[in-house]
């Protein structure tokens, strides 16, 4: 028999009931996070009976299945040089692309970069995502980018 051969960024469609209890557990905790019952991770992941390096590992593999026509999003943690504009250079990047912003958390500078986080709906976008985040990749200023979920 083939084996298919997968990349490490591929996503696969598994039925629920085949997944370990840890994915489930993470589910239940992003949907926690996600709906404002519970705002801290620490607290999320103490009710799901999970730890928190297991979430943080696995946090961004799993997601629910909610089909074609629901809008889709994606989730973009960034590095940010501290100096002006930046941030503002990455969300106009957003906009161009067509993304509907979501959400935008940035830390407080330390040692020269602020770690920014961006949520948006990626279902009007001209753009495909891979090459989006290349794009990203190449604005002054940005210093890493992880796409952790789409």
């Amino acid at each position: 028999m083939d084996t298919i051969a997968l990349q490490s960024d591929d996503w696969v469609l598994v039925r629920a009931d085949a997944l370990p209890d840890v994915y489930h557990r993470v589910l239940a905790v992003d949907a926690d996070l996600s709906s404002g019952r519970i705002t801290s991770v620490s607290e999320a992941v103490r009710l799901h009976g999970i730890s928190r390096s297991a979430y943080y590992k696995y946090r961004g593999t799993v997601a629910p299945y909610v089909g074609k026509a629901a809008p889709t999003t994606m989730t973009v943690e960034l590095l940010l040089q501290d100096c002006p504009g930046v941030l503002s250079c990455v969300l106009s990047a957003f906009a161009k692309a067509g993304a509907n912003i979501l959400t935008v958390n940035q830390d407080s500078p330390e040692s020269g970069a602020a770690r920014a986080t961006v949520c948006a709906r990626t279902d009007a976008m001209s753009t495909p995502i891979d090459r989006f985040v290349e794009q990203l990749e190449h604005i002054a200023g940005v210093r890493h980018i992880r796409l952790t979920r789409s």
